[in-house]
C-alpha cells in the first residue's frame, strides 16, 4: 500500500479547548524570527520556551473513489484538512493521502494501513488522528482501540472549530445543537457494568432502559430545549427583518468559501473591525452593519459563516436561523478567492450549498466578487480582468481597497433592479405626499409645472404596494413567495 505524505512537521502551536478531542495542553506561540525552515521543508521553532507541548495530531485523507464531479486533487484536499486542524491550533506532525480500494466496514482501512498508521502514531507520539472522511461509530471505536489515540472524522473536526469560534449566545446555541445531533448518532454500546437499569420496585419491576437509551433520551431532551431557544432566535430575526423592510433597508449578504476574505471585505465596505484572519472559519457569528451606497442610499450588509466542501447537513440544520439571512437577502454577494488554485471547485461547493438552502443563482440576484486580486501576477491579473468583465463579476482586493468603488456601484445597480420605475403626477399643494415619496422612494427626476409636480420615481419592491395606494393607482395582487428549504 502506497501512502503519500504531504509533509512532516514539528510545529508547536497553542492547543484548542474542545469537547470532542479533549485537548487541554497549551504552548506559547513563537515570534516570526524564532522560526526556521530547513532544506526538507520542515518548520521548527528555536529559542522559544514552551509552557506545554501542543496536541500532536496526524491528518489522513482516505481516497475511496475519485468522483467525476470532484474537481479537487487529493493533495489540495489534504492541504485543506491540515488547514482545518490549524484552525484549532493543533500540532500536525504528519499528513497523508491513503488510497482505499475496498472500504472495510470495521475500520475503513485495510489491516496493512492500520498497522502502518499505528507505527507512525507511536513514533510521533500522536494523541489525535484526524480522518478527513465520514466514519461510522463502529469504525471510530475500532480505530481508536487499534491506534491508542483519539480519532475525529471531518464532521467532528468542523464541530470542534465551530465550538471554539462561537462568541454570541446565538452562535453557541447553534453549535450546541449540531454537537448534540452528532453525539446522538455516535452512541455505541461501551458499558459492561450497566447492561440495564431496572424499572419498578423489587422483583416486580420489569427491565428498564439501557444506558444508551438513557443517554439518548437526555440528549433528545436537551436538543428539544435548544431547538426551542433557536426558534426564539429565529422569531427575533424575523421581526428585525420586517422592521428593516418597513424602513426600506435592503439586505446584502456576503457568502463564500471559508477564508475567501469575506470579513476583510466586510470591514472595507462597512468600515467595521470584524475579526479577519488568514484562517479557515475565522468568522462564525453573523454580523450586520449599515452600508453606505454611492448615491446616498443605504443597505444592511451581512457577514455570514463561510462554506466548505462536504459541509455536514447537521450544521446546515443548526444554522437555520443564520442562513435565513442569506435566503431572504435582497442581494447575495458571492465572494471568491480568485488567487486560489481551486477557486472553481470552491465556487461550485458554495453554489451547491446555496442551492440546498433554496438560493438558486438563476432565480435570485447573485453578484460574484473576485477577491484577492493583489495576489495575482500581471499576466494572470489581465486574464482575470477580462474574464470578470465577460461574466459580470467584479475584481477587487479587500486588503488594498482596489475595485471597491466599482463594487459599490455594482451593488447599488443590482439593488436597483429590484425596484420599479414609475411616473407620477401630484398636486403641488400636497406637501405630505411629496415628503412621503422623498422618504420612501428615490426621486430620479422632478418637474414643477404650475399647480402640479411631475416625478420619476424608483420604488423599492417592499414599498411598491403602499406607494401605488397613496398615488391612487391599482395595487397588484400579492404573490405568495416560495419558502426556502431549510432542513
Amino acid at each position: 500500500m502506497v501512502i503519500r505524505s504531504l509533509f512532516t512537521s514539528t510545529r508547536s502551536r497553542p492547543s484548542c479547548q474542545t469537547n470532542l478531542c479533549n485537548c487541554s495542553t497549551r504552548t506559547k506561540r513563537p515570534d516570526h524570527d524564532s522560526v526556521k525552515v530547513d532544506d526538507s521543508g520542515t518548520r521548527a521553532e528555536v529559542g522559544t520556551p514552551t509552557e506545554e507541548a501542543a496536541t500532536r495530531a496526524i491528518v489522513l485523507l482516505p481516497v475511496v473513489r475519485q468522483s467525476e464531479e470532484d474537481k479537487r486533487e487529493p493533495e489540495g484536499r489534504l492541504a485543506e484538512a491540515v488547514g482545518l486542524a490549524d484552525a484549532i491550533a493543533l500540532d500536525v506532525v504528519d499528513a497523508r493521502v491513503i488510497p482505499v480500494r475496498n472500504p472495510r466496514p470495521a475500520t475503513l482501512f485495510g489491516t496493512g494501513v492500520v498497522d502502518d498508521v499505528t507505527a507512525v502514531a507511536r513514533a510521533a507520539n500522536a494523541e489525535l488522528i484526524i480522518i478527513d472522511h465520514p466514519l461510522t461509530p463502529v469504525q471510530q471505536r475500532n480505530l481508536e482501540k487499534a491506534w491508542g489515540a483519539k480519532v475525529l472524522d471531518r464532521t467532528a473536526l468542523i464541530l470542534e472549530i465551530f465550538g471554539e469560534r462561537a462568541q454570541t449566545a446565538e452562535g453557541a446555541l447553534q453549535v450546541e445543537h449540531a454537537h448534540l445531533t452528532y453525539q446522538r448518532s455516535r452512541l455505541v454500546r461501551s458499558w459492561t457494568h450497566l447492561e440495564r437499569q431496572r424499572g419498578g420496585f423489587g422483583f416486580l419491576g420489569g427491565p428498564g432502559e439501557t444506558q444508551i437509551e438513557a443517554d439518548r433520551r437526555q440528549i433528545a431532551e436537551r436538543i428539544a430545549r435548544v431547538e426551542k431557544a433557536l426558534e426564539d432566535v429565529r422569531r427575533t430575526r424575523s421581526l428585525a427583518r420586517e422592521q428593516r423592510r418597513r424602513n426600506n433597508q435592503p439586505v446584502v449578504a456576503l457568502v463564500g468559501y471559508t477564508n475567501a476574505g469575506k470579513s476583510t471585505l466586510f470591514n472595507r465596505l462597512a468600515g467595521d473591525h470584524v475579526e479577519s484572519r488568514d484562517l479557515l472559519f475565522a468568522t462564525l457569528d453573523p454580523t450586520l452593519r449599515k452600508l453606505e451606497l454611492p448615491h446616498g442610499r443605504t443597505a444592511i450588509l451581512s457577514d455570514t459563516v463561510g462554506f466548505i466542501s462536504h459541509l455536514p447537513t447537521s450544521l446546515v440544520a443548526a444554522f437555520r436561523a443564520t442562513l435565513e439571512e442569506v435566503t431572504l437577502a435582497d442581494l447575495v454577494v458571492h465572494v471568491r478567492d480568485i488567487s486560489h488554485e481551486e477557486t472553481e471547485a470552491q465556487a461550485d461547493d458554495v453554489l451547491g450549498t446555496l442551492a440546498e438552502i433554496g438560493v438558486e443563482p438563476g432565480q435570485r440576484e447573485v453578484l460574484e466578487v473576485w477577491n484577492k486580486a493583489d495576489r495575482l501576477d500581471d499576466a494572470v491579473r489581465k486574464q482575470r480582468e477580462l474574464a470578470a468583465q465577460a461574466q459580470g463579476a467584479v475584481l477587487v482586493s479587500a486588503e488594498t481597497g482596489e475595485g471597491i468603488p466599482a463594487l459599490l456601484i455594482a451593488i447599488e445597480d443590482r439593488l436597483a433592479r429590484r425596484a420599479t420605475v414609475r411616473e407620477a403626477t401630484i398636486r403641488a399643494t400636497d406637501g405630505a405626499l411629496l415628503a412621503w415619496l422623498y422618504r420612501n422612494t428615490e426621486v430620479l427626476e422632478r418637474s414643477d409645472e404650475g399647480e402640479t409636480v411631475h416625478l420619476t420615481l424608483r420604488i423599492p419592491e417592499a414599498r411598491l404596494s403602499d406607494t401605488l395606494a397613496r398615488l391612487g393607482e391599482p395595487v397588484p395582487e400579492p404573490q405568495t413567495p416560495s419558502q426556502p428549504y431549510l432542513p
